[in-house]
């Protein structure tokens, strides 16, 4: 088992913002708020995925979180499903991939994100929503996310 997915199953996640595989390996994720700074409400929140980083490190420099689930949902083709929700002081926002058996697929995390409460499907992307009425729309068929 990795590292990732024994944190997963343990109900935690790594502080780093930064897109988590189930074999330990990850991907920079760079999003822009809405974090501390709450942009207005209803904006797309950006989204960018960027190189490889060492985990173990990660979690040495910044530690780890409990996992706050607001909501699990099916995928629309039956592939698997998606889940959401938040840690920490409230700034902290996650978001899932999982297979049909709930198994982890990857976890993003994003330390300026907020909480996210759900999602909706518009063709082949998630659209997701914190707490704050923001979306970050992800194509679930795309490489890194797929």
């Amino acid at each position: 088992m990795g590292m990732v997915e024994g944190l997963w199953k343990a109900g935690e996640m790594p502080l780093r913002d930064g897109l988590y595989r189930p074999d330990g390996s990850a991907l920079e994720l760079h999003v822009d708020g809405p974090g501390a700074y709450h942009p207005d409400a209803g904006q797309p929140i950006p989204f960018r995925i960027g190189e490889p980083f060492d985990v173990a490190q990660a979690i040495e420099e910044y530690g780890i979180d409990g996992v706050d689930t607001w909501f699990e949902s099916p995928l629309p083709d039956g592939s698997g499903w998606v889940s959401g929700g938040g840690g920490g002081m409230g700034n902290i926002g996650y978001l899932a991939r999982l297979h049909a058996d709930r198994s982890l697929r990857w976890v993003a995390v994003m330390f300026h994100s907020n909480p996210f409460v759900g999602v909706r499907y518009e063709g082949r992307s998630a659209v997701f929503t914190n707490d704050w009425g923001n979306r970050l729309a992800l194509d679930l068929t795309s490489p890194a996310l797929g």
